[in-house]
């Protein structure tokens, strides 16, 4: 005979699942594991409207893997606990593992016409204590301000785009952003070089830096 409170038990556990069974909402905690944000801001970011986000932002909240705050007349949200960027990254993770579709996505996203390999957290950390490479955040302002890499630049993508000169040239660039399936690093790359900048990508973004205990500066 079942028993009920087992059963219950994995209700719940179905609970997150629900929420989280949205492209649009897994975008959504992506972003917030950046940093706070306000719906606003959510909504511009995974170009959606504001009426959507704030839907989206209930759902999580209700399965208690988002909370938020008031700020004077806006409100911030962000991850309820570290946890759920784990249980994102996982998803993402067996994804690739799992699903020949994802696969060749990422091969197409993420394959480098120089065969570099991006560069691994522990590489990097060892590099900037020698002073031997400069650092370029690529993700938007507020993201950067949230906290970022000690002595990294902040150059979201979009200015790097109109404004090249900005880059100092004279150590190897390493780009970095979101995490390891987000793309922003990936076309930062691609336009450096097509420049004349040596530059390589970091293969995490900041969560994962900051989950493996490696120092994150907070502020402008």
């Amino acid at each position: 005979m079942p028993n009920p409170t087992k059963q219950l038990l994995f209700e719940h556990f179905a609970r997150i699942g629900k929420a989280a069974a949205s492209p649009a909402r897994l975008e959504i905690l992506d972003l917030l594991a950046q940093g706070e944000k306000t719906v606003e801001t959510l909504a511009r970011q995974a170009g959606v409207s504001v009426k959507n986000a704030s839907a989206h932002l209930r759902t999580l909240r209700a399965a208690s893997l988002v909370e938020s705050r008031r700020e004077g007349t806006f409100v911030r949200y962000r991850l309820a606990d570290p946890a759920v960027h784990d249980l994102l990254r996982c998803l993402q993770d067996i994804a690739v593992r799992q699903l020949a579709e994802v696969r060749e996505l990422m091969r197409d996203l993420f394959s480098d016409p120089e065969g570099l390999e991006p560069l691994c957290p522990e590489e990097l950390a060892e590099r900037l204590e020698r002073g031997e490479v400069t650092v370029l955040d690529v993700r938007p302002e507020d993201e950067f301000r949230s906290g970022h890499i000690p002595g990294a630049l902040s150059i979201p993508l979009g200015h790097l785009r109109k404004d090249l000169e900005s880059v100092p040239t004279g150590l190897e660039v390493v780009a970095y952003c979101r995490g390891p399936y987000c793309v922003l690093s990936v076309e930062a790359a691609e336009l450096l070089r097509r420049h004349g900048v040596r530059v390589r990508r970091l293969e995490v973004g900041l969560p994962d830096w900051q989950r493996m205990g490696l120092p994150v500066e907070v502020g402008a």
